[in-house]
């Protein structure tokens, strides 16, 4: 018997980009990013979110332009340059009918491996289209333009991909590093308010743990943020994608081969407040929820000053995000959260708690009985404050 265990390492380029007008003066900012494939023009396929097709007329100009500029090969739908538009939202990812529908469109129009797949949408969709690109051909360049505040200062920037099976969040997916991604604010400008305000739990998330600088500044701004000024919520964005970028790439673990994923703070919970709603709560409202529950149980069991988890509790409120939904009635149902949580980890649990801001600890044992105190402590808290709109 012989044994050979080499490691290596696989070079990444994550390319990040802050724009103000996509389709306006920083345009050129995409066209650098579509580098030909030899001697032939790159081919690219634009893939939008119906939503923000029908509410923002930058998606459409976008295209155009790029049909008309000749450094490209657009793939086109009829007289459209847009290849494909997907129903946006969790529908997309509950059914693999929009995945199905994109492998068919790369095979038709002969995609390969140095082609371009721009997916422009919320998380829903790009989740979608970058899995589709993900699995073409074991991967077709995938250049993301986030149109959500959570998209842009999450999950966009990651590098994961999946859609929803089993009526589990996520189930299917798979990891690949994006070509591009490019947070453009037009894309903002025409969210309503509750879209808009959904994607600032993340921020809030990754401030709890890196950061008690932008946590404070997320408190000090978050009734201007709800008020849509725009240049403090970019600024938030920017800072949070920041974070997730860092972490990703520097964090040692992209593809979260290990036990613990301090980035899914606050997510046990929200992964299955979701379905239990019917998917009637948004992901960020589920993710803002779930942070608030689990600042409460580490200050019940962790060390952290309940000052602190207070604080967190009002941020969210000023953010205009709800700190309680119905489905944490079901508090029994809501545990079962966590066993999912570990099989979606692999081996065993391992969940990220707080001693306080910016002090993660990765716990493996969850005390169900404090966890069930915090739900009802939570409820109290939350009608304490004047409700918020969602």
């Amino acid at each position: 018997m012989t044994a050979h265990d080499i490691s290596f390492s696989v070079p990444f380029v994550h390319r990040l980009r802050f724009t103000f007008d996509i389709a306006g003066d920083d345009f050129k900012t995409l066209l650098d990013l579509l580098e030909p494939g030899g001697d032939a023009v790159p081919k690219v396929m634009i893939v939008v979110d119906q939503d923000l097709l029908e509410a923002c007329p930058a998606v459409d100009a976008l295209a155009r332009r790029l049909d008309v500029c000749g450094q490209v090969q657009l793939v086109r739908a009829d007289e459209s340059p847009i290849a494909c538009v997907l129903q946006g939202g969790e529908a997309v990812k509950n059914d693999s009918a929009g995945v199905d529908r994109l492998l068919s469109l790369i095979n038709q129009h002969d995609l390969d491996r140095r082609s371009y797949v721009i997916a422009i949408g919320g998380g829903a969709v790009l989740d979608a289209a970058g899995y589709a690109a993900a699995i073409a051909h074991r991967g077709v360049r995938l250049i993301r333009l986030p149109s959500t505040t959570l998209a842009q200062d999450d999950s966009g920037v990651g590098v994961k991909n999946a859609i929803n099976y089993f009526g589990k969040k996520n189930w299917v997916g798979t990891f690949a590093v994006p070509w591009a991604v490019i947070n453009d604010r037009s894309l903002i400008q025409t969210l309503p308010d509750r879209d808009f305000r959904c994607g600032f739990s993340e921020a809030v998330k990754v401030s709890l743990l890196k950061s008690r600088e932008d946590f404070d500044f997320l408190c000090d701004h978050a009734k201007q943020i709800a008020d849509r000024d725009m240049d403090i919520a970019f600024d938030a964005i920017r800072r949070s994608c920041l974070w997730h970028l860092k972490h990703i790439t520097q964090g040692g673990d992209p593809f979260e081969a290990l036990e613990a994923r301090p980035l899914d703070f606050g997510h046990w919970s929200a992964h299955k407040m979701e379905p239990l709603s019917g998917y009637r709560i948004r992901h960020g409202e589920a993710v803002g929820i779930g942070v608030a529950l689990d600042c409460i149980y580490s200050s019940k069991v962790h060390g952290m000053p309940m000052d602190q988890a207070m604080a967190v509790c009002r941020c969210m409120h000023d953010l205009g995000l709800p700190l309680w939904d119905q489905t944490l009635d079901q508090a029994q149902v809501l545990m079962d959260g966590l066993e999912e949580f570990r099989q979606h980890l692999g081996g065993r649990l391992t969940v990220t708690m707080l001693r306080g801001v910016g002090e993660p600890i990765d716990v493996h044992d969850i005390d169900k009985e404090a966890m069930l105190e915090s739900v009802l402590d939570l409820k109290r808290i939350s009608h304490s404050l004047a409700p918020a709109a969602c």
